[in-house]
């Protein structure tokens, strides 16, 4: 993995803007506030300056120069996943004991609702910004690049992350649970995945890599869709799966305990017996995994400690405080149970 840069960009004045745009600050700042008192050529002149340069307006730059708006600005993909509860949990927590506000936005799974949400955060002058995962469109990496306040994107590792990062490989989760399958005796391990953002589509990687070491084919294995997730759709897909493969898998993967608990539910009602004919594993490790019957195996992410850890990092840098380690692999752990066949 390669090494990790701090971000060194300068960030981008109102000066600046001024000087690519070949007019006075003062110009620049009432195309901004009072763009109706400007000519549209003007306008446009200004606007192409902001544009290049991925100027953010403050807000808050009428007050003084020295004034801190104790905010950190947060982007997750969704606040109805409760993935993101434990995390969120651990930001505002240790947010809130550093005296620090936090301003969250929903970014719908969507790279350009993220993009368009960043713009938006940046705009109410957070001193730092902790994001999910590393797939933001370019413009959005340059206006994060440009804002000269300590990042951190979370959920994965990544090879070349904005600034700091707290996350785990997904990839490697994926490669583990199949050996783990193997290692129970399971040849014909099927794959169920729903909404297929990167982090999913990394799981579904780690699951054919390690299909194909044990010189497993697993084209017919494999069922997925770009809906949300939930229990129903775990139902529908394992039905679809069970088709496909015509009914010769032995245990499935899948994507999330959503997916796993739907699969579970509908091996019931089709008299398909939990592990004895089919071993189950899910990922998440979300509470009810633990207290279905059987209880259900599942990956296990420490995501109310990925959220501190991703908060105490920029409050360190915020603060002067040395960042031992600017890239944390947070770790995962598989947790068997009766789902599965052998769990200990």
């Amino acid at each position: 993995m390669r090494s990790t840069k701090n971000t060194t960009h300068k960030k981008v004045t109102l000066v600046d803007v001024a000087a690519v745009a070949g007019v006075s600050a003062i110009t620049v700042s009432r195309v901004i506030n009072q763009p109706d008192k400007v000519s549209d050529l003007l306008r446009r002149q200004v606007q192409a300056a902001i544009d290049s340069l991925g100027y953010i307006p403050n807000q808050f730059a009428s007050s003084l120069a020295s004034a801190k708006s104790r905010v950190i600005g947060v982007a997750i993909p969704s606040l109805s996943n409760i993935v993101f509860n434990d995390v969120l949990r651990g930001i505002y927590e240790v947010a809130g004991k550093a005296g620090y506000k936090v301003l969250l936005v929903d970014t719908h799974y969507s790279p350009l609702e993220e993009e368009k949400m960043v713009r938006t955060l940046l705009s109410q002058a957070p001193e730092a910004m902790i994001i999910t995962g590393g797939d933001q469109t370019r413009a959005c990496q340059q206006l994060l690049q440009k804002a000269g306040i300590p990042i951190v994107q979370m959920m994965e590792l990544l090879d070349q992350p904005l600034d700091m990062n707290v996350g785990f490989s997904h990839w490697q989760a994926g490669y583990d649970v199949v050996s783990k399958l193997l290692e129970a005796g399971h040849t014909r391990i099927g794959f169920m995945g729903a909404r297929m953002d990167p982090r999913v589509q990394q799981r579904m990687l780690g699951y054919k890599a390690a299909m194909d070491a044990a010189g497993i084919d697993w084209k017919n294995f494999i069922v997925t869709t770009p809906e949300p997730s939930s229990i129903a759709l775990g139902g529908e897909l394992f039905r679809s799966l069970m088709a496909s493969s015509h009914g010769v898998i032995d245990s499935i993967f899948c994507c999330n305990d959503d997916l796993a608990l739907g699969a579970l539910f509908e091996s019931q009602r089709m008299n398909i017996r939990i592990p004895e004919q089919l071993s189950l594993c899910g990922f998440n490790d979300i509470e009810a995994s633990q207290y279905v019957n059987p209880s259900l195996t599942s990956v296990h992410v420490p995501r109310y400690e990925m959220g501190v850890k991703s908060t105490e990092m920029v409050i360190r840098a915020l603060t002067g405080k040395p960042i031992e380690e600017k890239q944390v692999n947070i770790g995962y752990e598989v947790r068997l149970r009766k789902s599965t066949r052998n769990a200990k």
